[in-house]
Protein backbone atom coordinates (compact mmCIF):
# COMPACT_ATOMS: atom_id res chain seq x y z
CA UNK A 1 0.00 0.00 0.00
CA UNK A 2 1.71 2.98 -1.02
CA UNK A 3 0.03 6.70 -0.85
CA UNK A 4 0.81 9.28 -2.41
CA UNK A 5 1.92 11.93 -0.23
CA UNK A 6 -0.76 14.39 -0.95
CA UNK A 7 -3.12 11.70 -0.40
CA UNK A 8 -2.06 10.83 3.05
CA UNK A 9 -2.00 14.45 4.59
CA UNK A 10 -5.64 14.52 3.17
CA UNK A 11 -6.49 11.04 4.94
CA UNK A 12 -4.55 12.40 8.00
CA UNK A 13 -6.62 15.86 7.76
CA UNK A 14 -10.29 14.29 7.43
CA UNK A 15 -9.20 12.03 10.64
CA UNK A 16 -8.00 14.85 12.66
CA UNK A 17 -11.54 16.67 11.40
CA UNK A 18 -13.58 13.60 12.53
CA UNK A 19 -11.87 13.90 16.02
CA UNK A 20 -12.34 17.64 16.42
CA UNK A 21 -16.26 17.49 15.15
CA UNK A 22 -16.88 14.39 17.37
CA UNK A 23 -17.49 12.03 13.65
CA UNK A 24 -14.99 9.63 14.17
CA UNK A 25 -13.72 8.37 18.09
CA UNK A 26 -10.57 8.08 18.96
CA UNK A 27 -10.30 4.26 19.05
CA UNK A 28 -11.01 4.80 15.09
CA UNK A 29 -9.14 7.15 14.39
CA UNK A 30 -6.09 5.31 15.73
CA UNK A 31 -7.23 2.14 13.96
CA UNK A 32 -7.25 4.40 10.61
CA UNK A 33 -3.87 5.91 11.06
CA UNK A 34 -2.50 2.47 11.64
CA UNK A 35 -4.39 0.58 8.67
CA UNK A 36 -5.02 3.37 6.05
CA UNK A 37 -1.98 5.83 6.65
CA UNK A 38 0.58 3.30 7.63
CA UNK A 39 -0.61 -0.32 6.38
CA UNK A 40 1.64 -1.18 9.66
CA UNK A 41 -0.20 -4.53 11.69
CA UNK A 42 -0.40 -3.71 15.67
CA UNK A 43 3.51 -4.71 16.12
CA UNK A 44 4.79 -2.71 14.26
CA UNK A 45 2.82 0.21 14.51
CA UNK A 46 3.48 -0.30 18.52
CA UNK A 47 7.05 0.04 17.48
CA UNK A 48 6.79 2.90 15.50
CA UNK A 49 4.65 4.73 18.72
CA UNK A 50 7.19 3.60 21.12
CA UNK A 51 4.01 1.97 22.83
CA UNK A 52 2.74 -2.02 23.69
CA UNK A 53 1.19 -4.06 21.86
CA UNK A 54 -1.23 -4.28 24.74
CA UNK A 55 -1.94 -0.54 24.84
CA UNK A 56 -2.85 -0.21 20.67
CA UNK A 57 -5.07 -2.86 21.35
CA UNK A 58 -6.84 -1.33 24.11
CA UNK A 59 -6.59 1.93 22.13
CA UNK A 60 -8.39 0.13 19.23
CA UNK A 61 -10.86 -1.28 20.95
CA UNK A 62 -11.82 1.80 23.30
CA UNK A 63 -10.90 -0.53 26.39
CA UNK A 64 -9.58 0.88 29.84
CA UNK A 65 -8.64 4.21 30.17
CA UNK A 66 -5.59 5.80 27.80
CA UNK A 67 -2.89 8.53 28.79
CA UNK A 68 -2.33 11.38 27.44
CA UNK A 69 0.88 10.10 26.68
CA UNK A 70 0.24 7.04 25.03
CA UNK A 71 -2.68 8.92 23.13
CA UNK A 72 -0.10 11.35 22.05
CA UNK A 73 2.55 8.81 21.52
CA UNK A 74 0.27 7.28 18.54
CA UNK A 75 -0.51 10.84 17.36
CA UNK A 76 3.09 12.41 17.24
CA UNK A 77 3.92 10.41 13.80
CA UNK A 78 1.00 12.00 12.08
CA UNK A 79 2.08 15.57 13.46
CA UNK A 80 -0.91 15.31 15.86
CA UNK A 81 -1.35 15.82 19.19
CA UNK A 82 -4.74 15.48 21.94
CA UNK A 83 -5.96 19.06 22.94
CA UNK A 84 -8.60 21.23 24.15
CA UNK A 85 -11.19 22.36 21.19
CA UNK A 86 -14.14 24.23 22.03
CA UNK A 87 -17.94 23.19 21.95
CA UNK A 88 -20.25 24.14 19.50
CA UNK A 89 -23.50 26.07 20.80
CA UNK A 90 -26.77 25.93 19.26
CA UNK A 91 -28.10 29.59 19.98
CA UNK A 92 -31.21 28.83 18.62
Amino acid sequence: MTLSIDARTLLIESIQVGLADDTLSINEAVRRLRVEVTGFNQTQFARMCKISVRTLVHLEHGEGNPTLKSLNAVFRPFGLKMGVVRLRRDFS
